[in-house]
């Protein structure tokens, strides 16, 4: 099973995040299939790739204390492909939404950490 996941802090309103967001799974290939407000879990279009290789992406909004402008992203991507390789299907797409999360104009990055993981 492959893992990956990242934790951003970024300036933003927590209530604008899941429209960008919404966006931002868009271009990944990906769909929103739960929302909670303060919790999304997203899914790849299946027919692009194999079954094992479909990535889940779930993500947790964390409103910082004392400010209403700063949030805290926990992202965490998975699938059940065996990650024989290290670039395997789930690190391109993790790697693909770091990119536009990073580079994203609707906030300003405050901090990122990043960890690769993976189980066989």
């Amino acid at each position: 099973m492959a893992r990956y996941t990242g934790i951003f802090t970024v300036a933003v309103k927590i209530e604008n995040l899941q429209p960008i967001f919404t966006d931002i799974f868009s271009y990944c290939g990906c769909e929103i299939i739960y929302n909670r407000g303060d919790y999304l879990i997203a899914r790849e279009f299946p027919g692009q790739v194999s079954f094992s290789k479909l990535v889940t992406i779930d993500i947790t909004f964390d409103r910082l204390t004392n400010t209403t402008e700063k949030t805290r992203i926990n992202i965490v991507i998975r699938n059940e492909e065996l990650a024989l390789k290290l670039d395997n299907h789930c690190r391109q797409v993790f790697d693909l939404l770091t990119k536009l999360i990073v580079e994203n104009s609707n906030w300003e990055l405050l901090e990122s950490i990043i960890e690769y993981s993976s189980s066989i």
